[in-house]
């Protein structure tokens, strides 16, 4: 019995002991991140230029050394790249009946880089972007339908269209015009903003993806609070907290179509849902995959309807009439008497 009581004592003193260290090891884990995070944070290029410099040289020479060796396993792919290069060049330059289809082509393509790069603008920089959908695609659309409904045709000349909205000059019957046409006109405008807003929610994902594979936390407040808020995931009280982690439970257990249905409302937490996606190391082409049909077709035809609706006088004026209808269906004579009056 003595023993079987000394073999007890031990044992409760190793556990005590092991879960002492443990809490030491967690303790002076975290003071070591807590010091290397400080440290980082003094590393700028006015508080100590020359270590700033000499780490930047040293991050850009691994970076291109790596480059150099991907671009070596991946030869054929290169070789291929830079012959279709050297052809599309000699196309370009070289005269010919083609021109006219280059000039259109390079017309096209500068058109669509236009709205990428304004979508990127909108999405990119973690919920601080520019909102170009209200100050430029916005009143585009708004002004194609505008001209649409005066003109009778979305059959603008160009050029000067798009810079400038002209009629045609063909002869069109009032009420001819369509709301699927004037969706197909502002189609191709309207897409490419979605998918450069795809593209700007990239930033967060490889963030947080590469701080998982590295065990690094970055230095940016989004992703500590992400972290913060997984610690605390089951005292979250607020609505805000509450909202953020339905966010992360969809698109951690639904997988694709939480993505999708994340992205393809207006959603200002989606950065969350990038943040999630890098942290459960989600694949590459399933999460933005999923960003891109969501916010490139179903989100961005929505805001475009709602735009297109909202500028269109005569199915504004169907909304009202049905309205009306539906409250003289409801009401009383009494009412009805009192709002004509009124």
């Amino acid at each position: 019995m003595a023993e079987n009581g000394t073999d007890c004592d031990q044992r409760r003193v190793g556990m005590i002991k092991e879960q002492h260290n443990g809490n030491f090891t967690d303790s002076s884990l975290s003071e070591r991140k807590r010091r290397d995070r400080e440290e980082r944070l003094n590393i700028v290029l006015w508080r100590q230029p020359l270590v700033t410099l000499q780490y930047f040289s040293l991050e850009t020479l691994i970076n291109l050394k790596e480059w150099t060796i991907k671009l070596w396993h991946r030869r054929s792919i290169l070789v291929a790249f830079l012959l279709m290069l050297a052809v599309l060049t000699a196309t370009y330059y070289i005269e010919g009946t083609h021109q006219q289809y280059v000039r259109y082509m390079e017309k096209k393509f500068f058109w669509c880089a236009y709205w990428v790069g304004l979508g990127i603008l909108s999405s990119v920089g973690l919920g601080t972007g520019l909102h170009t959908f209200l100050l430029y695609l916005g009143p585009h659309i708004a002004s194609v339908t505008l001209a649409a409904y005066e003109c009778n045709s979305v059959n603008f000349p160009e050029p000067p269209y798009p810079d400038q909205i002209i009629c045609p000059d063909e002869e069109t019957t009032e009420g001819s015009i369509s709301l699927w046409a004037i969706i197909s006109k502002v189609r191709l405008e309207a897409c490419m903003w979605g998918a450069g807003t795809a593209i700007g929610e990239l930033p967060p994902y490889f963030m947080a993806r590469a701080a998982r594979l590295s065990g690094a936390e970055p230095d940016d407040e989004e992703y500590q609070e992400f972290e913060e808020m997984l610690e605390h995931a089951e005292t979250a009280q607020d609505f805000a907290s509450r909202a953020k982690l339905a966010v992360q439970n969809l698109v951690q257990k639904v997988g694709f179509f939480g993505i999708l249905a994340c992205a393809s409302i207006p959603n200002p937490l989606f950065d969350l849902a990038g943040i999630t996606c890098g942290h459960f190391l989600v694949p590459f082409w399933t999460f933005f995959g999923a960003t891109l049909i969501g916010k490139a077709i179903i989100k961005m035809h929505i805001q475009k309807l709602f735009v297109i609706i909202t500028f269109s006088k005569h199915i504004v004026e169907q909304m009202v009439s049905l309205i009306g209808s539906y409250f003289q269906c409801h009401s009383s004579p009494q009412r009805l008497q009192v709002l004509q009056e009124t």
